[in-house]
């Protein structure tokens, strides 16, 4: 009695599996062998295209400016105001960034302070040198008219030799005071250096945009220390693009320096067209990979820092080209309308890679059908 009431409960499952098995679609079989009642009148109608086309490999990269500039800080200083956001237009001279300049204009005042007092001495060894002179004269005046009156027999030698010795030391007086004023002198040309490096190390606290561009990337905050070597700000500093992609060591051979090459950017849907300007000669010996650099055309949407793809011809192959708007989607299934005599059937297919309007049929169809579709 056991053994009969398992088999009963066996037929319907097997049934079932049965009925399963026979409802799976294989891409070109057609599932009623009966005339579609949905496209008796297709709108369209074309034929299965035998087409060679080429495959490609697609090398991801990074869209980056063409030219930009890391602004860093020449001293180090405290951000007081950042005047620019990513995004932002900006002008050669513009100021981006205020530091913390307190300190610097106290080395800068401190530094005018002892180019004042320099320049004060040097007034007082100009005053110093001109009265030396004038005593000078007046000691050589006295010395030749006493050695005339000493040629003369009138006055004593001891007379001529005072004289002659206050001549002397007027004299060295007169060139002490010439060396006090150049030492001075000297002591003004670095009291103006320092000024002038103390004035430059206060301009430092302005850090201005070097040219016209774009700010694309911030780094730093108000409050933040700003440090020499530290990256504050990146500019685009020209409204040109380009793609940076890797490319595999077993393709390098086939890219062609200066040659055009197709970019795919998903994220706005389009290709455009790119020219190689620079191939790196050194592989990544983690990945394996050349860095390989694309200019790019002003194309409305693109922005640095999105993701793109260099299309690189490998080889060409047969494949068959239908009409992307011929394919008919049924769940997760794909069919098209194959003529068959004087009516319409319906034959599931499995596509690949688009191209343009049409798409690849990778199977389902042999080439040369009559194909229907209604949009």
């Amino acid at each position: 009695m056991k053994k009969k009431l398992y088999f009963i409960l066996l037929i319907p499952i097997f049934l079932v599996c049965f009925s399963c098995e026979n409802d799976k679609i294989k891409p070109g079989f057609t599932k009623d062998n009966h005339t579609s009642k949905n496209i008796n009148h297709p709108k369209y109608t074309t034929l299965v295209e035998k087409k060679e086309v080429t495959q490609t490999y697609e090398a991801v990269g990074t869209i980056r400016p063409l030219t930009e500039s890391v602004i860093e800080s020449q001293i180090s200083a405290q951000v007081i105001k950042i005047s620019c956001v990513p995004g932002m237009g900006v002008k050669k001279g513009q100021l981006l960034i205020s530091l913390d300049a307190r300190r610097l204009s106290t080395q800068l005042k401190q530094a005018q302070e002892g180019l004042a007092i320099a320049k004060k001495r040097q007034a007082q060894a100009q005053k110093s040198i001109e009265e030396t002179k004038a005593g000078l004269d007046q000691s050589l005046a006295t010395y030749n008219r006493s050695n005339k009156l000493f040629s003369a027999g009138v006055v004593s030698s001891q007379k001529l030799e005072i004289d002659k010795s206050a001549y002397l030391q007027a004299k060295a007086r007169l060139e002490k005071s010439k060396e006090s004023k150049q030492a001075i002198t000297a002591s003004i040309r670095q009291a103006q250096e320092v000024v002038k490096e103390a004035r430059i190390a206060k301009e430092y606290s302005r850090i201005v945009s070097p040219s016209n561009g774009v700010v694309v990337k911030r780094m730093i905050d108000p409050g933040d220390l700003a440090v020499p070597g530290k990256p504050l700000l990146i500019i685009q500093t020209s409204g040109a693009l380009r793609l940076e992609a890797n490319i595999r060591e077993g393709l390098i051979s086939q890219i062609v320096l200066g040659k055009d090459y197709q970019v795919k950017i998903k994220t706005i849907d389009k290709t455009v067209l790119s020219k190689i300007e620079e191939i790196v000669p050194y592989a990544d010996p983690t990945t394996r990979t050349f860095l390989v650099k694309a200019s790019l055309p002003l194309t409305p949407g693109i922005y640095p820092g999105m993701f793109g793809r260099l299309l690189i011809p490998v080889k060409k192959d047969q494949t068959l080209l239908i009409p992307a708007k011929a394919v008919i989607l049924v769940g997760q299934l794909e069919l098209v309308y194959v003529k068959k005599e004087d009516s319409w059937q319906s034959v599931y297919i499995k596509t690949g890679k688009k191209f343009n309007e049409k798409i690849e049929v990778l199977a389902g169809l042999v080439g040369n059908e009559t194909i229907g579709y209604k949009e």
